[in-house]
């Protein structure tokens, strides 16, 4: 019991200093100077080096989805229908969930190890003692680029997904690139789009942040460093994973 109740108090912990991470750095955004040329580095290191692996994670995807879907279409002889679940299915669901783990994976460890590696060298505590903010300074810049790139990333990966579902189409199941696209363009509507792409907002200030939090708490040398890093994987795709349902219903309430 006792145990119980120091995990608990812990927990709690983590997650109140997890959200004063978030309100201290949204409060840190306002404020001048704008770091504009760390944002514009953190967005290409963040957002545009990790295209290679959405990309690749979309079209196998893609390709996946249209062939299992394929199969269970072809009994009830209505395997014409495969553009409309591929596209619909990549863009309100698979795109942003499956962009958002591969993301956090390698880039919500990358800025734990990173800021990790400037806490247990008391880098952070110099930039305090300078006056500066590590908010404004470490934080903010990863927090906003990963939130404007992530949504950038899922409509690649849901143009390339589809594209991959149009390759089984047209080899696989002989329907026509033309009708194929011409489904997939019919089916998808404005709140399918916004329903997949608001989620990502979301997603990427959930990564960023987990990963700043628990790099700017790291301790005890490269060990730590490293326990946090996994912390990080393992709560960034928890997170994603639970709130991923409750963004769905929200949408659904607008977007039925």
């Amino acid at each position: 019991m006792r145990r119980v109740a120091s995990l608990a108090l812990h927990s709690f912990e983590h997650l109140g200093g997890w959200g004063e991470l978030i309100a201290q750095s949204f409060h840190q955004l306002f404020r001048r100077p704008f770091e504009s040329s760390l944002l514009m580095r953190q967005m290409e290191h963040l957002g545009v080096d990790s295209l290679s692996i959405t990309t690749l994670t979309a079209l196998f995807t893609g390709m996946v989805l249209a062939l299992q879907t394929s199969v269970a279409l072809d009994r009830f002889g209505v395997k014409a229908y495969i553009g409309e679940i591929v596209a619909i299915a990549l863009v309100r669901e698979l795109g942003p969930v499956l962009t958002a783990l591969m993301v956090g994976g390698r880039v919500g460890a990358g800025i734990t190890a990173e800021l990790g590696s400037m806490a247990v060298t008391e880098q952070i505590d110099a930039l305090r003692a300078m006056g500066a903010s590590p908010f404004k300074k470490l934080a903010v810049p990863r927090i906003l680029a990963l939130v404007l790139m992530l949504p950038i990333l899922t409509v690649l990966a849901d143009t390339i997904g589809i594209l991959g579902g149009l390759f089984i189409a047209v080899f696989e199941l002989n329907l026509t690139a033309h009708f194929y696209i011409t489904r997939v363009l019919e089916s998808l509507s404005f709140g399918d789009i916004m329903s997949g792409l608001g989620k990502t907002f979301f997603f990427g200030l959930f990564i960023a942040s987990i990963g700043c939090y628990n790099g700017i708490n790291a301790s005890g040398g490269a060990d730590g460093v490293g326990r946090a890093t996994t912390h990080t994987v393992v709560a960034a795709s928890i997170t994603i994973l639970i709130s991923d349902f409750f963004l769905t219903k929200l949408f659904l309430i607008f977007s039925p």
